[in-house]
């Protein structure tokens, strides 16, 4: 008998996403309800037609910090990880500018791509947990789609997400959130993303 080699887990803890039978519940929702509502929305011919979400990217700038402390990139890395689930990596600055300080590979922020199971967790999260516990929230706009059905927004606090502990972190950092969808138009992304919660204002 072949024994299933299995990946050591990080700091010895089992994610539910690691289980083989574990279904984010978004995307168990998107396969049951989503996909048969967008179909008789758009009058798909085909199901390969009906968009589906790809990736979501999150990324954190550190910005004068980072040129400052090198370690805030460090810092913004560590953040990242515990909000996404998913080991972060840390971004380096391409080309040195002088007026802003900035050396070529210096450490400036950190990003994480997310796809299959995280991406819908990461998801369900943001919609329910995090963004009612933004302040003075009134929804996203819906003028941020880029035309070929990618949508981004930014988050002016990290702090919003529970995994944050407040007496623990070094900044308060801003969040750049980018999702990316197999939707044509902008119309066909917006309706994929309301029906995964989305809160749009407009």
């Amino acid at each position: 008998m072949v024994k299933k080699f299995v990946w050591p887990r990080r700091q010895g803890m089992l994610s539910m996403l690691d289980k083989v039978d574990y279904t984010p519940r978004l995307q168990g929702e998107y396969k049951s309800k989503i996909r048969s509502a967008m179909k008789e929305e758009f009058g798909y011919k085909n199901d390969m037609m009906i968009p589906k979400l790809e990736k979501i990217v999150l990324n954190i700038g550190c910005g004068r910090a980072a040129v400052k402390d090198s370690k805030k990139a460090k810092s913004a890395q560590k953040d990242l990880t515990l909000i996404s689930g998913q080991q972060a990596i840390i971004t380096r600055a391409k080309k040195s500018i002088a007026g802003f300080r900035v050396r070529e590979d210096m450490p400036m922020g950190a990003k994480v791509t997310l796809r299959g199971a995280r991406m819908y967790e990461f998801m369900d999260r943001l919609t329910t947990v995090a963004m009612p516990r933004i302040r003075d929230f009134r929804g996203v706009s819906s003028k941020s789609f880029d035309g070929r059905g990618n949508y981004a927004f930014g988050i002016k606090e990290h702090i919003v997400f529970p995994e944050i502990d407040f007496d623990k972190i070094d900044e308060d950092w801003g969040l750049d959130v980018v999702i990316t969808t197999t939707a044509k138009t902008d119309a066909e992304a917006k309706s994929l993303l309301g029906h995964f919660n989305m809160p749009f204002s407009n």
